[in-house]
């Protein structure tokens, strides 16, 4: 799980926009706008004002999570990286007798 927090929202603003972007090298995903989430973010992140929380992230949702906010005549942006590590799993065989 992951939490990643947007501190361009102002709450003193007057019903603000607030879209979430992810970019990985050139590609810039839009996948948070208009109070919804898109594919394949739908069903493992949940959204509020100030934070989006993911409950599973891979080794894919490693890159740069952008935060926009207009509201009020003006707009802020917040960045956050995303590094995902692989976890390393050691097993043992079980010992003969």
């Amino acid at each position: 799980a992951a939490d990643i927090p947007c501190s361009a929202y102002r709450s003193s603003w007057s019903n603000p926009r607030i879209e979430w972007k992810f970019q990985k090298g050139s590609s810039l995903v839009l996948f948070y706008y208009g109070g919804e989430l898109t594919e394949p973010y739908k069903n493992r992140v949940q959204f509020s004002p100030t934070v989006i929380h993911f409950t599973t992230v891979t080794r894919e949702d490693t890159g740069k999570y952008i935060c926009e906010v207009v509201g009020d005549g003006q707009i802020a942006k917040s960045e956050v990286n995303l590094i995902v590590q692989g976890a390393v799993l050691a097993t043992t065989a079980p010992r003969s007798p």
